[in-house]
């Protein structure tokens, strides 16, 4: 299945809706230093410790590495990798939220982060070193993942990072319920994956490459599960 089929364009599409208008100023104060609820506390705990968790999968010397961070939302990860060194192409489907990202970089990273709004596995970005999508596959069925990783995985030369909700129990009976999603009913919804068939759907897309599931994190409301495509020099 390729990623250009109508079922990807309309989650694609409500993702985007989502992202760019319903959900920015939520979405920018969750990323800020901003006081925040309770619930949303936890959501970003969760989400601090899981970039750190994706930093540790890469060198910390960076430079000379191409990266791409695939939906960078407002930009903390993006800046860290910058930060370490590496050449950043960060990509974004919500406009918006890439104006959030451009105003929060420093002055002297602005040279070495690209930040686009565009589709993470548009082949015009060119090949990477290293690809990063964390929480930025997290609507999409396990076909659909397959496509981005044989998409994706074709122009990587080391590995690709990214996070999926695990498919517990608890995660899968709330996903039947329709409980994964903001109230919205224009919200995407959270599809929860395991490791095994997100391999096997990567196989039958033909992507060239290894997976491994790295950890899990849980923090109140975030739970998301770190994994690596190893593509073994592929790229």
């Amino acid at each position: 299945m390729h990623l250009e089929q109508p079922a990807y364009q309309r989650t694609r599409a409500r993702v985007e809706d989502y992202f760019d208008r319903t959900a920015t100023k939520t979405w920018a104060r969750l990323t800020s230093d901003a006081p925040v609820s309770g619930i949303r506390a936890t959501v970003r705990a969760g989400r601090d410790q899981m970039r750190g968790l994706i930093l540790d999968q890469m060198p910390a010397d960076l430079t000379g590495k191409r990266l791409l961070d695939a939906g960078c939302g407002t930009g903390a990860l993006a800046i860290e990798l910058a930060e370490r060194g590496a050449d950043v192409v960060a990509i974004d489907i919500s406009p918006s939220l890439i104006e959030i990202a451009e105003s929060r970089t420093p002055r002297n990273l602005k040279n070495v982060i690209t930040y686009l709004s565009g589709d993470m596995g548009a082949p015009e970005f060119g090949s990477f070193d290293y690809v990063c999508a964390m929480d930025s596959m997290i609507y999409y069925d396990e076909a659909q993942i397959g496509s981005k990783l044989a998409q994706l995985g074709a122009r990587t030369r080391e590995k690709i990072l990214f996070t999926l909700p695990p498919r517990t129990p608890l995660l899968m009976a709330m996903w039947r319920a329709g409980k994964l999603f903001p109230r919205s009913n224009r919200s995407p919804t959270m599809v929860p994956h395991s490791a095994t068939r997100i391999a096997e759907a990567a196989r039958l897309a033909k992507a060239k490459g290894h997976l491994r599931e790295i950890t899990t994190v849980k923090s109140g409301f975030y739970f998301s599960t770190l994994l690596s495509f190893e593509t073994g020099g592929q790229g």
